[in-house]
């Protein structure tokens, strides 16, 4: 299964649910299948004369009948493609479940991105299950080149400091923790904020150094805090590179608040310097997490979301 990329599949132990493959190992994340839209059968062609208008009812009868049962059959047999070529792999019927084996790879169903409520203030983790604010100099990080970017700055790319390459001041990715049995958010922040770092200011995945690799780094910040109304941790570097102002990273985990409550990680990268966002960015992002169809409301009452939980 090495060769599937991470996606939605067809539950290998129960076919009537699909079920989060993380381009490794099958998580604890279900979900019930999208449903196909019914096809929409043509009325026949009106009858021409008196003579034969039964015959002509007839035939149009059976030529439905004949119609919606080939249509049936290739619904029910997941045969067929589909004009648009992008919302055939959205149905669940039509998308094969992984084979351990790796010798199956099929195309995975995009997790949904944007507001369930059309709010243009948030942006919605589903597999998560968290929303995300989005503060002023931001924008929704669906369909940047980042991978499993939830939120980048609304500037633009700008050439890179050093090697030849375009980079980004600011941006923020979501991941479910995996391949662990660690739970802990401190112990997961702690080892996760240094390749954090490297991704985000030492090389990148061409083996570039768009900023001529890391020079030192400071801790600036870290300890226990609440997220969505659950107990997380955080750790946040400066860290000086060889070209350019270099930046602030902060690796942040907390439980999640549906399903299996997998660990959330959740990195920060930020440029510093006058062209970069502002560093408190990062702590109204934070703040501003909640759990899908929570309110300010509901994250008050469990204990403010984003505040500290004291000393570590």
């Amino acid at each position: 299964m090495s060769s599937s990329p991470p996606g939605w599949y067809r539950d290998p132990s129960y076919p009537l649910t699909e079920r989060w493959w993380d381009g490794t190992a099958w998580t604890d994340h279900r979900r019930q299948p999208e449903q196909p839209v019914p096809p929409v059968l043509r009325p026949g062609p009106p009858a021409r004369g008196p003579g034969r208008t039964k015959v002509v009812a007839l035939a149009a009868a059976g030529a439905v009948l004949a119609a919606g049962a080939v249509t049936g059959g290739v619904l029910l047999l997941g045969g067929g493609g589909d004009g648009d070529g992008g919302q055939g792999t959205r149905t669940a019927s039509t998308s094969p479940a992984p084979d351990p084996d790796g010798s199956d790879s099929p195309t995975p169903t995009k997790p949904a991105t944007g507001s369930p409520t059309g709010d243009p203030t948030v942006v919605v983790d589903d597999l998560n299950g968290i929303t995300f604010p989005i503060p002023d100099g931001w924008e929704d990080g669906d369909g940047s080149a980042e991978d499993d970017a939830v939120l980048v700055t609304d500037d633009g790319l700008y050439d890179c400091p050093g090697d030849n390459g375009l980079c980004r001041r600011g941006t923020v990715v979501s991941r479910t923790v995996t391949g662990s049995s660690e739970t802990s958010p401190k112990v997961l922040a702690e080892n996760d904020i240094e390749d954090a770092a490297d991704d985000a200011y030492d090389r990148d995945e061409l083996d570039r150094r768009p900023y001529n690799g890391i020079t030192g780094h400071e801790v600036v910040g870290s300890g226990s805090v609440a997220v969505a109304g659950r107990a997380g941790y955080y750790v946040r570097w400066r860290v000086t590179t060889g070209a350019g102002p270099g930046g602030y990273v902060q690796s942040l985990v907390f439980p999640s608040s549906s399903g299996s409550e997998a660990p959330v990680l959740v990195r920060f990268a930020v440029d510093a310097g006058e062209d970069g966002p502002p560093v408190d960015d990062i702590d109204e992002i934070v703040e501003g997490i909640r759990a899908v169809g929570d309110t300010d409301a509901d994250a008050d009452a469990d204990g403010g979301v984003g505040s500290s939980l004291g000393p570590s």
